[in-house]
């Protein structure tokens, strides 16, 4: 198994250069003109323009671009925003909390429904109880969550005004009042996300039982007087876990960017609603950062789970 990692982290460094490459060469090159707003004010001649063009280092060649914005990524430098002229690192802490709180709270939730539902569906399969979350299940999963979100939105908000549907960025939790409404307004958000990530990770779920309670050991543990609880939660739970534990590990890079559509419906101003905004404005260094820091995660998560399919299965190992 130290072999394999070692094998493994030293198969990060290509991976994370050429994605850092293309994301790059992808922004390089597309559309979009970060001096544009600068066109339309009378009062910034051309010369100012190619000044502060040459100051953000635009006029310089894509190739030496790249090789010092990698050199400046490799000592933690994000750069600075080319319409607020902040530091990058310091738009994304700003950020990073709300995303986490929002995107965060609904996986947790969403991750300690999927898990039970799935076991259960799949033991009672074909069941009124299996038919009634299997609907629920294709109808979350279906609903694209803009839907969603403007659903609650109409219900909750506007015809029973019991939530606010603008998310107040400014509050701050510092009583029992103030923890209420931060609750609050948290609520239409984070229903919206669980909904849908549990019908996801309920389905994998369930699927994924089906496929090992009907595999020869299952049947061999029921010979051997096995109690059906160990049969299910040590034997077929462990195994089933294994395509969850990959899809997982794929949604978890998700939290650092939180949902782009919810963050956009109800207003959050989280990492989401920041490189919608900076995309629209061609702020290249924050969509360059954000990007290739989910790049990370989903490398180094997908690693995780590599590494945690070999405690699973034993099997994996060899």
């Amino acid at each position: 198994m130290t072999r394999y990692l070692a094998a493994r982290l030293l198969a990060v460094v290509p991976t994370l250069l050429a994605i850092s490459l293309v994301i790059f060469t992808i922004l390089a090159l597309a559309p979009g003109d970060p001096m544009a707003e600068f066109a339309s004010n009378p009062a910034i001649t051309a010369e100012v323009r190619e000044n502060i063009r040459r100051s953000l280092g635009l006029d310089q060649p894509l190739p030496v671009r790249y090789v010092k914005w990698l050199g400046a990524m490799l000592r933690g430098d994000l750069g600075f925003s080319f319409t607020s002229r902040s530091p990058v690192s310091g738009l994304i802490w700003q950020r990073l909390p709300t995303t986490l709180w929002i995107a965060g709270v609904s996986y947790l939730i969403s991750v300690a429904i999927a898990l039970p539902l799935g076991v259960f569906s799949s033991l009672r399969r074909d069941s009124l109880a299996d038919q009634v979350f299997t609907s629920v299940v294709v109808m979350g999963f279906s609903l694209p969550t803009f839907v969603t979100s403007l659903l609650m939105i109409i219900a909750f908000s506007v015809q029973r005004r019991w939530l606010p549907f603008i998310y107040d960025s400014t509050l701050v939790v510092r009583d029992w009042n103030s923890l209420v409404l931060q609750l609050k307004q948290s609520i239409m958000p984070i229903a919206t996300l669980v909904l849908f990530q549990t019908a996801a990770l309920m389905r994998f779920v369930r699927a994924a039982m089906l496929d090992e309670l009907s595999q020869n050991y299952i049947r061999t543990a029921h010979a051997k007087g096995l109690s059906k609880r160990r049969i299910v939660l040590s034997h077929a739970l462990r195994n089933a876990l294994i395509p969850v534990v990959t899809l997982v590990a794929l949604d978890l890079p998700s939290l650092f960017t939180g949902s782009l559509v919810v963050e956009q419906v109800f207003r959050v101003p989280g990492i989401g609603a920041l490189l919608v905004e900076s995309i629209s404005r061609s702020d290249t260094p924050v969509v360059m950062a954000i990007a290739f820091i989910f790049s990370i995660l989903v490398v180094l998560l997908n690693l995780v789970a590599d590494l945690l399919y070999g405690w699973l299965d034993p099997r994996v190992k060899l």
